[in-house]
């Protein structure tokens, strides 16, 4: 199945992100945030926003975003002219999104391939 297939049969699974989000939330674990050390159960988006963000454009397609935090580079999602962060939650206060393209390369840089595919493995399996 290629690229295209898979992010068409995904949006037959999960009808938007949110209902994409409510699945990863509970798959996020220290084994799949970037550094591990820093990822904690009360905070679960903390550290994932590079994987998620591209599962994320793996389901829905549109554009990788990334802007500066006080923590470093965070990534985050637009998909048809809307912007979607599904770990904003890890912060405590506002952060500035500067609304900076990014890409696939520098998200995959910033989290791994093997946190990627570790956590899209979960995710299929968690589809069912």
């Amino acid at each position: 199945m290629d690229a295209g297939s898979t992010a068409e049969a995904s949006k037959r699974v999960f009808a938007t992100p949110l209902a994409l989000y409510r699945v990863l939330r509970r798959l996020w674990a220290a084994d799949t945030a970037s550094p591990s050390g820093a990822w904690a159960l009360a905070n679960p988006a903390r550290n994932h926003c590079s994987v998620t963000s591209l599962l994320v454009q793996d389901h829905f397609g549109g554009a990788l975003l990334k802007t500066r935090t006080s923590g470093g580079t965070h990534f985050y999602n637009v998909i048809d002219g809307t912007k979607w962060d599904l770990t904003v939650s890890q912060f405590a206060e506002p952060i500035p999104y500067e609304d900076l393209p990014a890409t696939r390369d520098e998200a995959l840089g910033d989290c791994s391939v093997a946190k990627y595919e570790l956590l899209a493995g979960r995710l299929t399996a968690a589809m069912g």
